[in-house]
Parts: structure tokens; sequence; C-alpha cells
């Protein structure tokens, strides 16, 4: 594969049983760059290595705690409060907020995610000019990825530990975006298919994008109703 498409990282969580060599993350950079100057790699070779850096890297969590609001209705002041409005917080609970500018809208959502791991990442995984990379929900990167689809019927979906995360648009003006609790695929697939009767959208001459995967029985379950099934 060369330097050019390989990447090296480390996953030190729930173990106490590390090499004396590489026992942190700070280390790997350290200890395996002198390993492989040692057999050879010049310094230009070992930068595209991504072990110091990324130039761009996104980490996406997997939380139904998400608004979106509209840019003129927004205030950071009253983040807390309008999130409170639709999705249970807990005392304390931290909101953060990213601007959607292509919908006019600002996504909020819940900062305490609960996920150890995902934090531990966006401390070790740094971009190549050393800034941390930011934990955005998924349905930031859903509605980005929206943009891109080339159907003027554009739909698309991730199913993750019982919730199933839908957004619709048609051209450039979004529909619906939204998260719904769904036990199993089966429940999953009557959001998605109730919503597309709502919005009066023919499955039959729709592609439905998938972020997450989909196992053999799922996908063919979708190409029942659907034109085509696709992931990003």
């Amino acid at each position: 594969f060369g330097v050019e498409n390989i990447a090296i990282g480390t996953d030190f969580y729930g173990t106490e049983h590390l090499p004396r060599e590489v026992n942190n993350y700070k280390k790997l950079s350290s200890n395996l760059s002198g390993a492989l100057e040692k057999l050879g790699y010049t310094e230009k070779s070992l930068y595209k290595i991504p072990v110091s850096g990324y130039d761009e890297v996104e980490i996406a969590v997997f939380t139904p705690k998400t608004a979106l609001v509209p840019s003129q209705f927004f205030s950071s002041e009253k983040a807390y409060s309008m999130l409170s409005d639709v999705v249970n917080l807990n005392d304390g609970e931290s909101v953060g907020s990213v601007e959607l500018p292509e919908y006019g809208a600002v996504l909020l959502y819940s900062n305490n995610t609960g996920e150890t791991l995902t934090r531990v990442v966006a401390e070790t995984v740094l971009r190549s000019d050393g800034s941390k990379s930011r934990i955005l929900p998924v349905t930031y990167y859903m509605l980005k990825s929206l943009a891109g689809l080339t159907e003027y019927n554009k739909i698309i979906a991730a199913y993750m530990d019982d919730v199933l995360y839908l957004a619709i648009a048609q051209g450039g003006t979004l529909l619906l975006c939204n998260t719904f609790k769904a036990p199993d695929f089966t429940t999953a697939q009557y959001f998605i298919f109730l919503a597309m009767k709502k919005l009066q959208l023919n499955p039959e001459m729709s592609t439905i994008t998938f972020m997450t995967s989909l196992d053999e029985e799922e996908e063919m379950s979708l190409y029942n109703y659907f034109r085509s099934v696709d992931y990003i």
C-alpha cells in the first residue's frame, strides 16, 4: 500500500498489559518513528504516515439529543433551554451548537454523550496543525452529506443502538431531520416509510443512503420498496 495509504494508531483502552516502550500514545509516535527511520524511511515519508496528525479528522457520535433551530431564533445563552424543550437533559448536561448555514439553521446537541472512548480519541487524534478534533453528532454529518446526493429526493439514514437517524430533502430544501426510537430494524423501516408517506415521496422512485452498515437481510428488505440502497 505504501506510505500514501497507511495510518497507524493505538488502542490503550481497557487493558493494563502494555509494552514498556509503547505504553502510551506519545511513545507510539516517537518510538515508532525512530524504529522506522532505522529501517530506511525518510523524514518526508514518515510525515505521510499519520502518526503525528491528519489534515482533516471527523469524529461523529451517535446521540439522539439534538435539535435543529432556525438561525434567527438561536441564542447561545438559551441553547440549554431550547434543547431541553425537545429532549430530556440531565442536570448539568452541557449543550453545544454548530452552524449549518446551507439550511439557515443551528444544530444543538448534548455534549454529555457518555462515550469515554470517543473523548479519548478526540484528545489523541490531532490534525496536522496540532489542533484537536471536534466531536459532532452524526446528524451534523448526515445533513452535510445531503448536498452531495445527486438525486432530487435525498434520503439519508443511520441506525445505531436502537435509534433511527433520518434526514430527507428535496433539491436544496430540507423536509425532515429527526431521530426515532426503534428497538429493531422493522420498527426503523416503519418510521422511514411513515416519513415518506407524510412527505408524499414514492420509495420506488427514490434511493435511500445509509451512513451505517446493514446486514444482507436488512438491505434486501429495503430493496423491496426502494429503487436503490447506497452507503456513504
